[in-house]
């Protein structure tokens, strides 16, 4: 038995943090309904309408919304948000990473739902927040997760530009926030009956994620300094570059126990006696004069050869992985991070893993993608049909445009 056997999922949403939330749901075992426009979810096209790629298809939108039924109606259109309030009504939670002011335009706000429907769990995902001057403001992970929660600010060495961080972080972090509050809703409610409005945000969970910092600013009333590599706090937590020029973390948090077996495995025990460097005190006054000494020995071998000379010497280290290395790394696949995803009939079956896991297993409940990702409006005839619309009604509702046109079908093949 799946975790989240007989829960059913709505989910209206676009692009990353909602569908990636919903996408969880449905590894977990729940039904997740995808309620799309007509157009479909503008993520579909995200390699050809934004990157202006040739390729057709997305497996960024494969990852976010495999194993998911999809239903595409016009919520602008009076008779389509009247369908999507009947099918909510069937539904365990509601998942959505729309704008408020729009939620409440077409009835879909929390107040509304939370009214009529009081077991429903209502899980809302913004950029911004629900309260607030700009809590309607449009914002990708980009913006608000990054830019205005200061992650980007401290991720920044003094004097360099902002950095680009990888697309799609934020929004992960966020969908991840969001389904931790939605277990615990789900917790409630199954002691309670009661449900409720659960809400997160790009901008709280990015100033959560760099907390640390936050903390002691909030809590000691200053700031810590610009992240530097040439100057860093403690010179055991830093980036170094081997002889080929592959890059490594050392993570010697305890600067004082990890300093001897670094020294050991450089093979410069002048180190140790050098008084610029006798204590973590004297290592963060003379960073630059140590990362300066260690970057001239670290360039004296290739990255793996420091891997089996720093296991001799018990230091603490990690590769700073590439792309390419990590789908080869043996710990990342031993870990679970890729998985098999179904493929739609015509498709080759793959040879090894052709999706990335979702980040929790269970001992007990095993979660697997469920299928593939579903064409748009691919389930709309079999969902309608079951809240008791007639073959007529669909046929005058994709008449009128509150339906995409009935889809081809694709099946997913099994496995």
């Amino acid at each position: 038995m799946s975790l989240l056997k007989g829960i059913r999922v709505v989910e209206m949403g676009m692009w990353v943090a909602g569908p990636a939330a919903g996408g969880i749901l449905a590894d977990w075992g729940a039904e997740v309904v995808k309620l799309e426009m007509p157009s479909g979810d503008p993520m579909r096209t995200l390699f050809g309408a934004v990157y202006g790629l040739e390729e057709e298809r997305c497996p960024p939108f494969d990852l976010y919304n495999r194993g998911k039924k999809s239903i595409a109606i016009d919520v602008n259109h009076a008779d389509g948000a009247a369908l999507v309030r009947r099918l909510i009504a069937t539904a365990d939670v509601f998942v959505t990473n729309m704008r408020p002011k729009f939620l409440e335009r077409v009835g879909l706000d929390h107040a509304t739902l939370l009214k009529k429907h009081p077991t429903l769990v209502y899980a809302s995902l913004t950029a911004y927040g629900l309260e607030g001057p700009d809590c309607d403001a449009p914002g990708y992970d980009m913006a608000a997760y990054s830019g205005r929660s200061g992650l980007a600010e401290r991720a920044t060495p003094k004097g360099a530009a902002p950095p680009v961080l990888p697309g799609g972080l934020g929004d992960n972090v966020t969908a991840i926030t969001m389904v931790s509050g939605i277990m615990g809703a789900l917790f409630h409610r199954e002691r309670s009956g009661q449900g409720q409005l659960v809400s997160t945000s790009l901008l709280r969970a990015g100033v959560y994620s760099i907390g640390m910092d936050v903390a002691a600013r909030v809590g000691l009333g200053r700031a810590a300094s610009p992240p530097s590599r040439q100057k860093p706090q403690n010179p055991l937590m830093n980036s170094y570059r081997a002889g080929d020029g592959k890059w490594f973390w050392l993570v010697g948090a305890e600067s004082q126990r990890h300093w001897p077996g670094v020294v050991e495995a450089l093979g410069d025990p002048a180190l140790l006696s050098d008084e610029r460097f006798t204590s973590p005190r004297a290592r963060r006054r003379n960073a630059e004069a140590l990362v300066l000494a260690m970057d001239a020995l670290v360039t004296q071998r290739a990255r793996d050869e420091w891997a089996v000379i720093f296991r001799q010497h018990d230091v603490w280290w990690a590769p700073i992985n590439s792309i390419d290395d990590i789908v080869v790394d043996p710990q990342v696949i031993a870990c679970g991070a890729f998985v098999n995803v179904p493929v739609p009939i015509g498709e080759a079956a793959p040879a090894a893993f052709n999706g990335v896991a979702t980040p929790v297993d269970f001992s007990r409940t095993p979660s697997a993608p469920a299928g593939a990702p579903p064409a748009i409006g691919a389930d709309a005839d079999v969902l309608l049909q079951k809240l008791g619309l007639s073959t007529a009604e669909l046929a005058h509702l994709r008449d009128i445009g509150v339906l995409a046109p009935a889809p081809t079908l694709v099946r997913s093949r099994e496995r």
